[in-house]
């Protein structure tokens, strides 16, 4: 039981709701993006093209993932991921923006609209005013729109849960799940119910300014700058021994040595 009350624990349960708060606010926006892409296909091409997408999509987040846990421990690139995530959160802004200025009625119609596509179903593109693509240009848009929406899942859950592993890898198989089974009906949620994508718009922002703080940081220790930083930040903005530590884990060798000789020139742990 003293296991609940650690601070490990804490840590791992905030990362573990960062993590579903992302997940599923950006699953909704996966259905729409996907569904209005296949809306210039025939009715009985649209669900084939949408599977394909799905299952490039499951490879992309894969990929990203593994890709993104690599990058993000080179020194200076958490920052860059931050401002990365900085710019998601500009998108997520101005789409609640423009959801808030649309007629309720309209937004859902649009929203029905773009379920019953990524079904297979609706009108046809003819009957939408929209001029019919060919299967593999659909493909392409379909498949843009995985790429942008997966890189954008697969960043935020990185930050969130960069110091958990596990809560990482739980993270993109839900994203994954969710995307393939209950997007639609989160899309659903989030149009009836529209404080929830600020909440996630919220969170969000947490995590990219958290991974900017982290980087700053970390690339101070691993440029062995902690001395000058502590000599010349405010107090309250000094590297402590256990920052220290934490960031010199990827060095190796006499690096590593180096590296973790500052923290006798950190501030104490809990001062």
């Amino acid at each position: 039981m003293e296991f609940l009350s650690s601070p490990e624990f804490a840590s791992q349960l905030s990362a573990l709701g960062k993590v579903l708060a992302i997940d599923l606010v950006l699953a909704g926006d996966n259905a729409v993006a996907v569904g209005l892409a296949a809306a210039a296909l025939p009715q009985e091409l649209r669900r084939k093209a949408i599977l394909i997408g799905l299952a490039a999509a499951v490879v992309l987040r894969i990929v990203f993932a593994l890709v993104t846990v690599q990058l993000l421990a080179i020194i200076g690139l958490l920052i860059a991921g931050g401002v990365l995530l900085l710019w998601v959160c500009w998108k997520m802004w101005r789409e609640l923006q423009e959801a808030a200025t649309h007629d309720q009625a309209e937004a859902q119609a649009e929203l029905e609209l773009a379920i019953a596509i990524e079904h297979g179903k609706g009108p046809s593109p003819e009957e939408m005013g929209l001029k019919r693509k060919t299967f593999g240009a659909a493909l392409v848009q379909i498949l843009i729109a995985d790429v942008t929406m997966s890189l954008d899942n697969v960043l935020a859950v990185a930050g969130a849960a960069h110091d958990h592993p596990w809560i990482m890898v739980f993270g993109l198989v839900l994203s994954i799940g969710l995307m393939g089974v209950a997007a639609t009906y989160i899309a659903k949620l989030l149009s009836k119910y529209r404080w929830i994508g600020y909440v996630g718009l919220v969170i969000v922002l947490y995590v990219a300014v958290h991974m900017i703080w982290d980087g700053y940081r970390s690339t101070v220790v691993r440029a062995l700058a902690v001395e000058s930083h502590n000599a010349s930040a405010p107090a309250f903005l000094d590297i402590s021994a256990e920052e220290v530590r934490k960031s010199c884990r990827p060095e190796v060798g006499e690096k590593l040595t180096i590296c973790l000789a500052q923290t006798a020139i950190a501030k104490p742990d809990g001062a």
